[in-house]
């Protein structure tokens, strides 16, 4: 047996052939049958071609022309089975790589230039629903053949969708969508930084033309009649493979919407999760309360052991004197009708339900078959109404768990939109009306001895609907989905427990801390306020207070924008400070301000890593003069430093603040001159705009966090913590400094 396996970006043909089918549970009885012996028996028996049908000529070398040559039956299966794929990945994939295939099996082999006496026999893997949105009986013909073919010129449509990736591609580059995607970037990620800031941006452009495309596939497709892109591409396949096959030997296998085995290799094997899972999940779960369909419409689905066993039925045949057509489906064998599929899958998961965060069941919803359109627009008022909720707790100054609600909405409204892509994906396929006849393939399964029926059973009148969907479907959906299906609590430790200990983990290098609102619940407004309002009187202090509220409106516009710019001109404050005289208040700033502001957890935290032997860093936005009472708290501080000048400040730092991508860096080279690996270090940060922080080490931990971070957070799976100040601190409206007191003999005067 010869596999042809596209190769991936880091893993050979070889390597995927072991790690992605070979390892597959799919080989699990034959394992445990051949022992020892497994991996020598699969060497010896198979071999493995390097090749890839969405390129010209596959991508062979001359090794693999050879062997593909040799080659007496050939099963092609290989496609973007997505529904939503892009429209031109689509058509090289679905389109193209069935006559690629064919003209390399057409061509004279490589190297000596001998092949087997007669052409191969060509199996093309297609799809029953090539048939399109028509009603009524779909028979086992070619297309070009029956009443419903559309008369498309693939040639034009295959030129038509590689223009569209390059007018998408165009159109992404002009000044005004640049802008847009830049504007999107910032408001996920904030004051990030221009490297993460420019790099999102760019994956928003990648995005959007994939988006573009895969809309223009689906619309594209519905104007000639078929459901989406999938189908259209591999009913266009057909008709070029046809055209290009030459004198080879072809046989067309469609297959209807492939599910679940009933009893091959195991009961309830898949690989992946296949059209109706999300589906069934979603239901399950009690997000999708409902999905379009008609109830006496039949949902034509066939386990994936009967279309193999067909295969291996149509193989054994041999190859036919002109192209032929065998379709694998149940609709008009053996019904499966789609309000008894609710009925079954609505009974099954309220004897076994899923359960929710709390160990509460999920009571699943009574599906009413509304209308496709009715449900699209009330999925898509509920996705529009949460991300008008997200947007407004976006803005808000919320931090830490008031900060999750934000992280919350938008993992609603991701369910809603999900829901709605389910309905626009597979909503027409819960209404479709073809009937997809299989006269020929039970004429072969007439044909087929009883020996072989026992083995390569593929007559769809064996399935039992209820024993399939409640015995072997819906408990392989379950498992693979790996969601909770019982009441009581997890075993082992909790997620948050777990992260704690592997930020703690004794092999950990290093740890790094932000300070604002990371240890401290302060910032570097406050401490400037504090030290500038020392020596004021009461009227100055006024003036101070109004001067500094009109200015806030915009700094804070400022630091959203860029965090280095922000602190460049706010610490222009400075400028003809006494710098003795700060320095010394400074002193007593860290006692009447930072220690009353700052999270002892945190504190706590330096200090474990400490014990633990690893080295600990802090960089911070703050001057040198503010956080030099934490220095013995720290192994190296990396901060803000401004110029001084005939001992007074200059408003002018001595080098760039260390902020957004400038931490990386600076941690880079701190563990380089150490000897330490990022990878097995903690970084710990309140804000998105210390992304290239977080992101450079093995281990994020996201304190406090401000609403962008929180939902980073989530998405990647960071561990958060939630640390508090004392209960005791005292809390000023104001972060003003009491004025000096000034000793007399027997009293103290202000």
């Amino acid at each position: 047996v010869t596999v042809l396996v596209r190769p991936g970006r880091r893993a050979s043909a070889a390597h995927r052939l072991q790690r992605e089918i070979l390892r597959n549970d799919c080989f699990n009885r034959l394992r445990a049958e051949l022992g020892d012996r497994f991996d020598a028996e699969t060497s010896r028996r198979l071999s493995v071609i390097a090749g890839d049908v969405g390129q010209e000529g596959l991508g062979l070398d001359a090794n693999g022309s050879a062997l593909l040559a040799r080659c007496d039956l050939v099963i092609h299966s290989a496609a973007t089975v997505s529904f939503d794929a892009p429209l031109d990945t689509a058509v090289e994939v679905n389109l193209l790589g069935p006559s690629r295939l064919a003209g390399a099996l057409a061509a004279p082999g490589a190297g000596d230039g001998r092949r087997t006496a007669a052409l191969p026999h060509l199996i093309a893997v297609s799809t029953a629903y090539v048939a399109g949105t028509r009603r009524g009986d779909a028979p086992e013909a070619l297309l070009t053949d029956t009443a419903y073919a559309t008369q498309a010129d693939w040639r034009a449509e295959v030129a038509a969708a590689r223009r569209a990736r390059s007018d998408a591609d165009s159109e992404s580059r002009r000044p005004e969508q640049l802008a847009r995607f830049t504007r999107a970037a910032r408001g996920e990620l904030g004051a990030a930084g221009g490297p993460l800031l420019a790099e999102r941006a760019e994956r928003l452009r990648d995005e959007w033309i994939k988006e573009r495309l895969v809309s223009l596939g689906r619309t594209r497709a519905q104007s000639l009649g078929w459901p989406d892109a999938y189908a259209y591409t591999k009913a266009l396949g057909e008709r070029a493979l046809l055209e290009n096959r030459g004198d080879l030997p072809l046989t067309i296998v469609r297959p209807s919407i492939i599910e679940s085995a009933l009893a091959e290799p195991h009961p309830g094997w898949i690989r992946g999760f296949r059209m109706a899972e999300p589906v069934i999940i979603s239901y399950a779960r009690g997000l999708l309360g409902q999905f379009p369909g008609v109830p006496e419409g039949v949902v034509d689905v066939i386990p994936v052991d009967l279309v193999v066993a067909a295969i291996l039925a149509v193989a054994a045949e041999g190859p036919p004197e002109q192209p032929d057509v065998y379709q694998v489906a149940s609709g008009t064998r053996n019904p499966l009708r789609y309000d008894h599929l609710v009925s079954l899958a609505e009974s099954w998961f309220t004897e076994h339900p899923l359960y929710d965060s709390r160990g509460q069941p999920i009571v699943v919803p009574n599906w009413s078959f509304p209308g496709r359109g009715k449900v699209q627009r009330q999925l898509s008022r509920a996705g529009k109404g949460l991300e008008a909720a997200e947007r407004l707790m976006g803005a808000l100054p919320l931090r830490g768990r008031r900060a999750e609600l934000s992280s919350h909405l938008e993992e609603r409204r991701q369910q809603a939109e999900r829901a709605l892509s389910y309905v626009e994906l597979y909503g027409s396929y819960a209404e479709t009306e073809a009937r997809f006849r299989v006269d020929r393939l039970l004429s072969l399964w007439d044909r087929t001895d009883e020996a072989d029926r026992q083995q390569f059973g593929f007559d769809p009148a064996v399935i039992d609907w209820a024993y399939y969907l409640h015995e072997v479907h819906l408990p392989s959906v379950v498992t693979q989905a790996r969601v909770r299906t019982t009441p009581a609590p997890r075993v082992g430790p909790t997620r948050a427990e777990r992260g704690l200990r592997a930020v703690l983990a004794p092999e950990r290098h290093l740890a790094v801390f932000d300070l604002e609102n990371t240890l401290i619940a302060s910032n570097v407004v406050e401490s400037y306020a504090w030290l500038a309002s020392r020596h004021l009187d009461e009227g100055d202090r006024l003036r101070f207070t109004l001067r500094t509220l009109r200015e806030v409106p915009g700094m804070l516009a400022l630091d959203r924008r860029d965090r280095g710019d922000f602190l460049r001109a706010f610490y222009r404050h400075y400028d003809e400070a006494p710098a003795e005289q700060v320095r010394a208040d400074a002193w007593e700033m860290f006692s009447a301000l930072i220690l009353a502001k700052s999270f002892p957890a945190g504190i706590r935290r330096v200090r474990e890593h400490r014990s633990r032997g690893h080295r600990t860093l802090l960089i911070t936005g703050a001057i040198d003069l503010v956080v030099e009472p934490l220095r013995p708290l720290f192994d190296d501080i990396v901060c803000a430093r401004l110029a001084e000048r005939d001992g007074r400040m200059v408003g002018e730092l001595v080098e760039p603040p260390p902020t957004g991508e400038a931490r990386s860096m600076v941690m880079a080279a701190y563990a380089e001159a150490e000897g330490l690996s990022l990878a097995e270090s903690v970084a710990y940060a309140d804000s998105s705009s210390d992304l290239p922080m977080l992101e450079a080490v093995g281990h994020a931990v996201a304190v406090n966090p401000e609403a962008k971070l929180a939902t980073i957070a989530r998405k990647r799976g960071w561990h958060v913590e939630n640390w508090s100040r004392s209960p005791g601190a005292p809390r000023h409206l104001l972060p003003f400094a009491p004025r000096p007191t000034r000793h007399t003999g027997t009293a103290v005067e202000r």
